[in-house]
């Protein structure tokens, strides 16, 4: 499975803070049926082997919905659950490496902050660049917000699939209109919510409407 434009519309990027009435199971199915077009699996805290049973668990059910499964930074647990795809930062491994160890068919999406960084990642074999944060965001407090103009002189600047991310919500979402962007990446703004599906769902129509801006 390779990466297109469309798969970036609504990516989901879990965080297990908000887990409570729902499981993140649960709320990652809830996304899915409500649009979302990509799901990241995102842990700091769990130990290797829940880890794993989790991202197989959740390829699975990525995999049902004909979704793309992306798991973060951890290339071992990406390959050994059959993921689509990893995700890596600046200071993560090099994306040429990541390259030889996944082979050719998976996605590999970077993180990057400058057109720099956006067309070296491109070069290296990058398949999608995740850039940001666009908006102040508690869940990367080392992440300074990035000006619209960057934004959008890094998706004129390169010719794979982008998606914003960073304090991305219902109420600023259209506010990346004309930037060039792909899609959303969002974390709280779907995990955070009551209701995980309706927030989904609200926010894949906006995402629609931003990218036809």
């Amino acid at each position: 499975m390779k990466c297109d434009k469309k798969t970036m519309l609504l990516y989901a990027v879990t965080d297990r803070a908000w887990v409570g009435k729902m499981s993140l199971y649960q709320q990652v199915e809830a996304a899915l049926k409500n649009g979302a077009t990509c799901v990241q699996l995102r842990e700091k805290e769990l130990d290797e082997r829940a880890f794993l049973e989790e991202a197989k668990e959740m390829a699975t059910l990525c995999r049902s919905y004909h979704v793309p499964f992306i798991v973060n930074d951890n290339v071992d647990i990406a390959i050994a659950c059959g993921a689509d795809g990893v995700h890596v930062g600046q200071n993560d491994m090099a994306v040429s490496d990541v390259r030889a160890r996944v082979g050719e068919d998976m996605i590999i999406g970077v993180s990057a902050h400058t057109v720099e960084e956006a067309l070296k990642a491109e070069k290296n074999g990058a398949d999608y660049l995740g850039l940001g944060a666009v908006f102040s965001t508690s869940t990367k407090t080392d992440a300074g917000a990035m000006s619209y103009e960057t934004l959008k002189a890094i998706c004129s600047a390169v010719h794979i699939p982008t998606v914003a991310i960073g304090g991305i919500s219902r109420s600023n979402l259209m506010r990346l209109a004309g930037s060039g962007v792909d899609g959303v990446a969002v974390v709280s703004a779907i995990f955070g919510a009551e209701d995980p599906g309706a927030a989904a769902a609200e926010l894949a129509a906006l995402a629609r409407e931003m990218v036809r801006a």
